[in-house]
């Protein structure tokens, strides 16, 4: 397993990463690890999305959204 050192993280950031480990019951490198995991799978999908084919719908995505929040009330 690899080993990475980070440098000359400002105080601030440093704390805040402290107090989320405390809070969640885990270790700093466990909220490291797991904040540079979710930003590569955002980067990936990203990455995945900009190279799907734009999906015509026929009318702006949000007049769906509009017709389905207005159906829910209306089921209410």
């Amino acid at each position: 397993m690899a080993n990475l050192q980070v440098k000359n993280v400002p105080e601030e950031t440093h704390q805040r990463l402290r107090r989320c480990a405390r809070r969640r019951g885990q270790t700093l490198r466990d909220v490291v690890l797991a904040a540079v995991d979710r930003e590569l799978s955002h980067e990936e999908f990203l990455a995945r999305l900009h190279h799907r084919k734009p999906v015509k719908l026929g009318r702006p995505a949000a007049s769906f959204l509009t017709a389905a929040r207005e159906e829910r009330e209306r089921l209410r």
